[in-house]
């Protein structure tokens, strides 16, 4: 037997387990979120940090139109904290922790079909100049709200088979 037929036969006796507890993949033809793909309007934010999540939430699911089917609302709380404190009270690294909350309507009937809370965290250095500090911030909280977004997102997806009409 060459390689690659062992390859494909191994490959092919992983996924008999999943193929009898009724495993579909999300975005395949029968999958629940099949034809998701810009069929949910997020509403717009209000701040910067905000802007950067709902940038990513629209990059994932797709940019929905005025007419779309489902409507989703996010508020974002962040929290800064310093953790690394030098000898001479300078603070040399900050967690920046962010708590998302969502709620996924029916936009025609305005009836909430899934809601919840994703939290995560990040940090960043505060050791260089003014401005590296400035932009290792930016950075951070960019990181946070992409998280934000992605956790949000794998949540729909793992719930669209309880709320996908």
């Amino acid at each position: 037997m060459s390689s690659s037929d062992r390859r494909t036969f191994v490959l092919g006796l992983a996924a008999l387990p999943l193929a009898g507890c009724g495993f579909r993949p999300v975005y395949g033809p029968a999958g629940p979120a099949a034809g998701l793909m810009g069929q949910i309007a997020v509403d717009p934010a209000g701040t910067e940090r905000g802007f950067a999540l709902v940038g990513r939430l629209q990059e994932r699911l797709g940019r929905a139109g005025a007419a779309a089917p489902y409507a989703l609302a996010v508020s974002v709380e962040t929290e800064s904290e310093g953790i690394a404190i030098t000898t001479t009270n300078e603070i040399g690294r900050f967690n920046l922790a962010g708590v998302a909350r969502f709620a996924l309507r029916d936009a025609a009937r305005d009836v909430v079909l899934t809601e919840g809370t994703v939290e995560n965290f990040t940090s960043y250095s505060a050791t260089g100049s003014t401005v590296g500090t400035l932009a290792a911030e930016r950075d951070a909280y960019d990181r946070l709200m992409r998280a934000l977004a992605d956790q949000i997102v794998t949540r729909l997806l793992a719930s669209a088979p309880d709320w996908r009409t």
